[in-house]
């Protein structure tokens, strides 16, 4: 059963600071090992990198593709592919959230509808339900 870590963990990964507990990072990350990242990690790393480091939208979505793309990396619950898509969305569009678009590819993996208000969530594949 693959290892789960948190976002903190990534963080440090990405940002590369501190560089003790980077290079931690990097030890538990790029090990053959697989790792399992809940799609809410993601999207909590997404926030910390933006909000606190200032990371250009286009650079966190970048990021995030490149780790979900190792391959011992699983997102849990979807298919990587669904999760590359949704993060292109992040990165073409400053409308579509980090939340909104893996909700997106979860509802896609699981061919499941979606109930949402908004009017910007992305409606490619999947069902949207209006209350």
């Amino acid at each position: 059963m693959p290892d789960l870590v948190d976002t903190n963990l990534l963080v440090r990964y990405l940002t590369g600071e501190p560089p003790d507990q980077s290079e931690a990072a990097a030890r538990v990350l790029e090990r053959d090992a697989p790792i399992l990242i809940a799609p809410l990690i993601l999207v909590e790393t997404a926030y910390v990198l933006r909000s606190v480091y200032g990371v250009a939208r286009e650079d966190v979505a970048a990021a995030l593709v490149d780790l979900v793309q190792r391959v011992n990396v699983q997102v849990l619950g979807v298919e990587t592919s669904l999760v590359v898509q949704a993060l292109g969305l992040c990165r073409a569009s400053g409308r579509v959230s980090f939340a909104d678009a893996l909700l997106w590819a979860q509802a896609r993996d699981l061919d499941q509808p979606v109930w949402t208000f908004d009017k910007n969530f992305p409606m490619e594949g999947v069902r949207i339900r209006r209350p």
